[in-house]
């Protein structure tokens, strides 16, 4: 799939998302969605990606698996970039900060995550690195969505 089909599709669940409070169709009708809105690490521009998420308390983590692609998503370099992002659930949205986690905790979430969503282990077995676990916790700043 080129990158131009991988926008489209990801503007349809988007789209799909905010008609419907979060629920979505296809391959991902049962699997929890957010909505994360990045800023551009080379633009500064604004981005919504349609991402699977684990609660991880009163935080959200999402996996930079981009498919097992050899390269870690667009998503993941604008969060190191600039960490201030916007989350949707459903028909709430909030301001987070992402960080991006390491050591016990990655490898807890991670294996949390493996259970729902065995296929992360194909992807991590497809490239080189270390699939990023990030963290999104809720934050004090303004939404943007």
């Amino acid at each position: 799939m080129s990158n131009e089909q991988r926008q489209h599709m990801n503007q349809e669940i988007v789209a799909e998302f905010r008609a419907n409070a979060g629920v979505v169709g296809g391959q991902f009708a049962n699997t929890p969605l957010l909505l994360l809105t990045t800023t551009g690490a080379r633009t500064g521009e604004a981005f919504t990606w349609p991402l699977a998420f684990q609660r991880a308390g009163d935080r959200m983590a999402v996996f930079a698996a981009n498919g097992g692609r050899p390269n870690r998503p667009g998503w993941y370099h604008n969060l190191v970039a600039h960490p201030d992002a916007v989350v949707e659930v459903g028909n709430e949205s909030w301001p987070v900060v992402a960080s991006v986690v390491e050591g016990d905790e990655r490898q807890q979430l991670w294996e949390r995550q493996l259970v729902v969503s065995p296929f992360l282990a194909d992807f991590q077995d497809k490239v080189s690195w270390e699939i990023p676990v990030v963290v999104l916790a809720r934050s004090n700043g303004t939404s943007r969505a």
